[in-house]
C-alpha cells in the first residue's frame, strides 16, 4: 500500500470517530458497566449501557473464545459491531456501552449480527429519547 493511501485510510478512520477517545478501556470501566449498566438482550448479543462518565460516550466489546473460537471471526465481528456503533454514533454520545457476544454462534451467522446490534442500539437510543 502506498504511503498516500495509508495516510488517507488513517485520516478516514479518525474522521468517522473510531479513535482512542471513543474506546472503553480498563477493567474498572467494564466492571462498572457489568455491575450497574442497563441490559438489553438479543438472540446472540447483549448490550450494556450507562450514562457516559466523560463528555463523549465510549464503546467496548466482549467477544470470548468460547463463544467464537477463531480469531479471524472475532475480529470480523468486532468490525461489524464498530460499524453498527458508527451508524448510530451521534445518538450514542451520552452513553458508555459494552456489546457482548453472549451465546456461541457459527461464523455464517456473523453478518446477521450487524442487524441485531443495530436493533439493540436503536432500542437504547429510542428509550433515551423518551
Amino acid at each position: 500500500m502506498a504511503s498516500g493511501a495509508t495516510s488517507a485510510f488513517l485520516t478516514a478512520n479518525v474522521a468517522i470517530g473510531s479513535n482512542q477517545r471513543h474506546r472503553l478501556r480498563g477493567a474498572p470501566a467494564f466492571a462498572g458497566l457489568f455491575k450497574a449498566g442497563r441490559r438489553l438482550n438479543g438472540a446472540h448479543l447483549q448490550l450494556l449501557a450507562s450514562p457516559a462518565e466523560r463528555s463523549v460516550g465510549r464503546v467496548g466489546f466482549v467477544i470470548g473464545k468460547k463463544q467464537l473460537t477463531g480469531s479471524v471471526e472475532r475480529n470480523y465481528l468486532r468490525r461489524l459491531l464498530r460499524e453498527a456503533v458508527r451508524q448510530h454514533r451521534p445518538a450514542l454520545d451520552s452513553f458508555d456501552i459494552v456489546l457482548r457476544l453472549r451465546t456461541p454462534c457459527p461464523p455464517m451467522v456473523l453478518p446477521s449480527l450487524l442487524h441485531e446490534a443495530s436493533e439493540l442500539l436503536a432500542t437504547l437510543t429510542d428509550a433515551s429519547d423518551r
